[in-house]
């Protein structure tokens, strides 16, 4: 399965009236959504910790926040990690299941959840 391609808009939820679009791909492999610091500085967002991440055969200790998230008309906060300049924006799981999307493999697209209450 290839990537699937989004634009997503990124906001402040204590300033949600700005809103900036983004391009960027959706992995389901990724726990957390990373969204370059320099985007989320700009809207005023600020780290609230330090999570340590498992990343290329090593460790790494990056900050973490919260952003608003637009997508596929979805509005909510979804936990984020401050990426670095040359990072792309990638959409995890996380952010996936709190907007109730999920990949379609055979149209390489998103789409909505059908929820289950068990």
């Amino acid at each position: 399965m290839g990537f699937v391609k989004v634009r997503a808009g990124i906001f402040n939820p204590l300033a949600p009236e700005r809103t900036v679009e983004v391009d960027g791909i959706v992995d389901t492999g990724v726990i957390y959504t990373v969204i370059r610091r320099d985007i989320l500085e700009e809207l005023g967002i600020k780290p609230s910790r330090r999570r340590r991440f498992k990343a290329l055969g090593g460790y790494v200790d990056s900050d973490v926040g919260d952003a608003g998230l637009v997508l596929m008309g979805k509005k909510r906060v979804v936990p984020v990690i401050f990426g670095e300049t040359e990072d792309t924006m990638v959409i995890g799981v996380t952010a996936l299941e709190i907007l109730g999307l999920e990949v379609n493999p055979i149209r390489v697209t998103l789409k909505e959840t059908e929820l289950l209450l068990l």
